[in-house]
C-alpha cells in the first residue's frame, strides 16, 4: 500500500475524531508480532510491557502462540496487571525499592507465585528484608547479569553497553547465588541479561555507513563474548540451584540470543509498534504501527504548515533521533530551529503546500511505549475502521514512573 493510500486509510478510519490523538494499526501490529515469533525461532518471547503500556494490546499479543509472560518495569505495574487478569507470569525487569508494594506482594499468595522481582546485589535482599520484616514468605527473585562488553580483558575501564548490574562474571554470579539460596525468604528462579549494545543500537544507521560498520564490528565481538560468558554463568548458577528460566535479548537481537543454548526465553516489545529508532536495522524492518495525528493550525508561508502540539521527545541521549518524525503525507520534515514544540510544530516540504487548516499530519514517535504516556487512549484500527478504542495506562489512571 502506498503512503498516500495509507494516509487515506488512517484519515477515513478516524474521520470522527479531532486530533491530537493516537492510533495503532492492528494490521501492522499483528504482522510485527508474527515476525518477532519467526525471528525467535521457537524460543518463547516475554513481552516488555514498557514498550506497549496498553492492556488491550498486551493481552492481544499474549494470545499469539510464541509469546509467554510479561516483563514489567515496575513492581506496582506487575501487581496491577496481575490483579486485572492480564497475565500470571510477570518478571519485574528492574530492581524495586517500593516498600509499600513489596508489603502488598508479601501478603498476596497468588501474586507471590506469579511475580518475580529483579536483584543484582545483597543490598536488594536487605531492602526486601527491611521492608517485610523477619520471617516473611518466599519472594521469587531473578539475578540480573551485566551483559555489557568489556574488551580490555574484562576491565571496567572500557564498558560498552547499559550500566546495569554489577554482576559480570560466573564467579560473581555464583557468589551472589550462594547468598540468595542460603537466605530465608527468597527463591532464586531465573537469570536475566539485557544486551542493549546489540538489541538497542541499529546496525545500519541511515546516512552513516561508517558508523554502521563500526556498530556491526562491535556487536559481533560483543555477541560472541556474551554467549560464552552467559553459558558459564548459567552453568555456575545451576550447579547451586535449579532455574525456571534464563531471559535475554531484545527486539534488535532476537535471532542471535534465541540461538544460544543457555537461553530459555527472549524479551521484546518495541518491535510490535515499530518506532523510528528501529528503522536502522539490517536484519528486520518492523512496520510502523503506532502513530499520532496532529492538526494543521497555521500556514505561515510556502512549503510550511504549523501543527498543534507535538513536542513528544523520547528518553535517552539528546539528539535528533529522539524527536518525533512526520510520516504522512510523505516528504515533510521538522525545522531545525523549532523542531517539535510544546504547543506548535512547524513542518516543511513541498507536501505542506497541499495541506489546509484542519488537515492531519501523521507522526511517528522515536520510542514505542512512551507515546502511551502522552495519550489517554489509542484507537485500534483494522483496515478502514476503528475496531476498538483502548485506554492506555494513563487512561486507566496508572503511572508507574
Amino acid at each position: 500500500m502506498s503512503p498516500q493510500q495509507q494516509r487515506v486509510r488512517f484519515d477515513s478510519a478516524t474521520d470522527g475524531f479531532d486530533p491530537p490523538f493516537a492510533l495503532v494499526d492492528l494490521d501492522a501490529f499483528d504482522h510485527n508480532a508474527a515476525e518477532l515469533v519467526r525471528r525467535a525461532g521457537g524460543t518463547p518471547i516475554r513481552v516488555a510491557s514498557k514498550s506497549v503500556r496498553v492492556r488491550a494490546l498486551l493481552e492481544r499479543v499474549l494470545a499469539v502462540p510464541g509469546y509467554a509472560g510479561l516483563m514489567t518495569y515496575s513492581l506496582a505495574e506487575a501487581m496491577w496487571l496481575f490483579a486485572e487478569g492480564t497475565c500470571d507470569d510477570l518478571l519485574v525487569g528492574y530492581p524495586t525499592t517500593d516498600r509499600a508494594t513489596l508489603q502488598k506482594l508479601a501478603h498476596d499468595e497468588a501474586a507471590r507465585a506469579a511475580i518475580t522481582i529483579m536483584v543484582d546485589s545483597v543490598d536488594h535482599l536487605d531492602l526486601v528484608d527491611d521492608a517485610l520484616g523477619p520471617g516473611h514468605p518466599d519472594i521469587r527473585v531473578c539475578l540480573e547479569l551485566d551483559a555489557s562488553w568489556r574488551p580490555l580483558n574484562g576491565s571496567r575501564k572500557l564498558h560498552v553497553g547499559p550500566l546495569r548490574s554489577p554482576v559480570h562474571t560466573a564467579a560473581q554470579a555464583a557468589a551472589l547465588t550462594r547468598r540468595i539460596v542460603e537466605r530465608p525468604g527468597f527463591k532464586l528462579v531465573g537469570i536475566m541479561a539485557y544486551e542493549g549494545q546489540i538489541a538497542g543500537i541499529g546496525d545500519a544507521p541511515p546516512g552513516n555507513p561508517l558508523r554502521g560498520l563500526a556498530v556491526r564490528w562491535m556487536q559481533g565481538k560483543s555477541a560472541a563474548e556474551l554467549a560464552e560468558r552467559r553459558a558459564a554463568v548459567v552453568s555456575a548458577v545451576r550447579a547451586l540451584t535449579p532455574l525456571e528460566f534464563v531471559n535475554g535479548g531484545g527486539t534488535g537481537s532476537l535471532e542471535g540470543t534465541a540461538a544460544e543454548p543457555a537461553v530459555t526465553e527472549v524479551a521484546a516489545g518495541s518491535g510490535l509498534l515499530g518506532p523510528t529508532l528501529f528503522d536502522g536495522y539490517r536484519s528486520f524492518q518492523p512496520r510502523p504501527a503506532a502513530l499520532f495525528a496532529l492538526p494543521v493550525v497555521r500556514r505561515p508561508g510556502p512549503n510550511v504548515a504549523t501543527l498543534f502540539t507535538g513536542g513528544y521527545p523520547a528518553s535517552g541521549p539528546i539528539g535528533e533521533d529522539r524527536l518525533p518524525s512526520p510520516y504522512l503525507p510523505a516528504g515533510l520534515k521538522l525545522t531545525k530551529l523549532e523542531a517539535a514544540g510544546e504547543v506548535q510544530t512547524p513542518v516543511t516540504g513541498k507536501a505542506a503546500d497541499r495541506l489546509r487548516i484542519g488537515d492531519r499530519v501523521w507522526m511517528r514517535h522515536a520510542k514505542a511505549g512512551e507515546l502511551a504516556e502522552r495519550f489517554r487512549e489509542f484507537h485500534l484500527v483494522r483496515g478502514y475502521q476503528v475496531e476498538q478504542t483502548a485506554p492506555t495506562y494513563r487512561g486507566e489512571g496508572q503511572a508507574f514512573g
